[in-house]
């Protein structure tokens, strides 16, 4: 089981605000600030940290998974209002598995940031 996982962006102010907006109907929230780190999560514990840095050379695929398909558009409608660039508008994708319901965005650093929804609707 993963605990947490540390995502470094070049711009923390912008890529702190970022994922606050579109995290944020998934019900992230930052939990932990500090002057070049912020750790966000749903409830009390953070298990996604943002640090300034220089990002994983190519970028990064990070996959958060969501209660229902709403969310999954949520995030996708957030993500874009936040700045991020579209790859991949939320629908279902059969290849992975019939239920699988996803939506892709790229950050300002170039990672590719998912929501899915497993679930049947």
């Amino acid at each position: 089981m993963i605990d947490h996982i540390t995502l470094k962006v070049r711009d923390f102010a912008k890529g702190k605000a970022f994922y606050q907006q579109a995290l944020g109907p998934l019900g992230y929230t930052v939990i932990a600030d500090f002057p070049e780190a912020a750790g966000m999560g749903v409830g009390r514990k953070p298990d996604f940290w943002l640090a300034a840095g220089e990002p994983a050379p190519g970028g990064l695929h990070l996959a958060f998974a969501t209660e229902d398909r709403a969310q999954v558009d949520a995030f996708h409608a957030a993500a874009l209002a936040a700045g991020a660039t579209d790859n991949g508008k939320p629908g279902l994708r059969p290849d992975y598995h019939p239920n699988y319901y996803a939506a892709f965005v790229k950050d300002a650093d170039g990672n590719n940031v998912e929501a899915v929804c497993h679930k049947r609707e």
